[in-house]
This record gives structure tokens, sequence and C-alpha cells, in this order.
């Protein structure tokens, strides 16, 4: 399952030792309820090597203004603690698979 992220939380998350995804969405967002279910599939396969997670946006305010997310979903790539990629919109089990693989 993926890890709920707050903007409490984030940083320890940002610092910890496994690259990081990030899904930025809320409950109304029509294509982050289609990406949901691919996230959580890959959230449980990589559990073991990478963390990712979930940001809700109406919940949290800080992480989305900080990096200027506009439009959801939108899925951040971290390694190392730094932002590597950066996906907008719809993407499929496949591609988010490789953006993944990347990290590691």
């Amino acid at each position: 399952m993926a890890t709920q992220i707050t903007d409490a939380g984030f940083k320890e998350l940002l610092e910890g030792d496994k690259p990081l995804v990030v899904d930025f969405w809320a409950e109304w967002c029509g294509p982050c309820k289609m990406i949901t279910p691919i996230v959580e599939e890959l959230a449980a396969e990589y559990a073991d090597r990478v963390v990712i997670g979930k940001v809700n946006v109406d919940e949290n305010d800080e992480l989305p203004t900080e990096y200027g997310i506009r439009s959801i979903p939108t899925l951040l790539f971290f390694k190392g603690g730094e932002l590597i990629d950066k996906h907008i919109g719809v993407i499929s089990k496949d591609a988010l698979e490789e953006k993944i693989k990347t990290l590691l």
C-alpha cells in the first residue's frame, strides 16, 4: 500500500535511504482515480526498494506549493533527496515501472 505523505512527514521520507515516488492527488480527481490502482500495485511490488507515497493536495498545501504542482495527478521522483523526474497526468503501469526502475 502506498504511504500517506503529509507536509509534516515529507522531509523524513526524503532524507531516507530509499528512492521516493510521490503521487499528488485529490478525491475529486478522475484521472487520479485511474492511476491509484497502478500506484498501489507498484507500491506493494517495490516496497522493499522504493517508497511510493501519496499526497492529498486538499489536505496538504505546503508540498504542492513548494514543488509547483498545478495539475493532478503529478508524480515526482526523488533519489538521494534530489528531484530527478516528474510526470503530469495519467501514466500506464509499464511506463511508471520504467521510471521507478531508473531510481534503483
